[in-house]
This record gives structure tokens, C-alpha cells and sequence, in this order.
């Protein structure tokens, strides 16, 4: 009979002197492999399923630029987090807009002070972190 490390390590660690058998949990064999079994994996960024994240989110035609900033970008832009500009307030963006849009982007893609990297979405295709960006300038207006 095989035990798990937990069960022998338990064992150890209480020094019980119990027999193996009394410390197998309840179950048969297959019920116990399927209480182990994962129930979901882990996608980081540059790993095959981080490219569809955000599109899967979103359904097969990927996310809005309203979607991108509500998930992604509002926590800091609705609130004025450390220092972004506040969405919808035209004094704030207006200095930023007049640095053109080559500048916002490249910001939006690498960051800027506090802003990380494509805001933190970073399984977002260009076009989605465009359709954010161009959004947050249009309330700005």
C-alpha cells in the first residue's frame, strides 16, 4: 500500500507510533486519486494559454476598449492612484494628449512612473490596450 508524504511526514512529525493502515485517509484507492487531482492550472505571461486570456474573458472578438479599462486600468484611473490621471478629467489629460498619441502608446506599452506595463494586462493584443487607451482619451474630452 502506498501513502503520501504528508501521511508519513504527519506520522513523523506526532510521533503517534500509529500503524500506517490507521492514518490512511477514508476512501477507496480511485477516490482518493480524484480529491488529488488539480482542479485548474496557472497561465503566466509567456506561457501558450496567456495569449488567449483576455480574448477567452471577453468571448472570440477580444475586449472593447471600455472592457480593457474596466478590468484592467480603472482601479488606478477612476481613482487617481499614484498620480494616474483621473478618466474623464480633461485638465488632468489634456498636458498628455498635447504630447501626442506616439507618446501615450509608448507609455501604455511600457509604462510611465507608477504604470506598469500595459497597465497589467499583459495577455491584451495591441488592439485591445489601443481600444483602452483610446477610450480613456475620449472621456477625457
Amino acid at each position: 500500500m502506498k501513502i503520501c508524504k504528508l501521511c508519513v511526514g504527519t506520522l513523523l512529525l506526532l510521533g503517534t507510533g500509529l500503524a500506517v493502515a490507521e492514518r490512511v485517509p477514508p476512501g477507496t484507492e480511485e477516490e482518493i486519486r480524484a480529491r488529488l487531482e488539480p482542479f485548474g492550472e496557472l497561465c503566466r505571461t509567456g506561457d501558450p494559454c496567456a495569449a488567449d486570456t483576455a480574448t477567452a474573458a471577453a468571448g472570440e472578438g477580444g475586449m472593447t476598449g471600455e472592457q480593457v479599462y474596466s478590468q484592467f486600468c480603472g482601479t488606478c484611473h477612476a481613482a487617481g492612484i499614484a498620480g494616474a490621471p483621473v478618466t474623464g478629467q480633461a485638465d488632468a489629460w489634456q498636458p498628455r494628449i498635447a504630447k501626442g498619441m506616439d507618446t501615450l502608446w509608448e507609455h501604455t506599452l511600457n509604462g510611465f512612473n507608477a504604470m506598469p506595463p500595459k497597465g497589467t494586462c499583459m495577455a491584451c493584443s495591441e488592439e485591445e490596450l489601443r481600444g483602452a487607451m483610446e477610450y480613456m482619451v475620449e472621456q477625457a474630452r
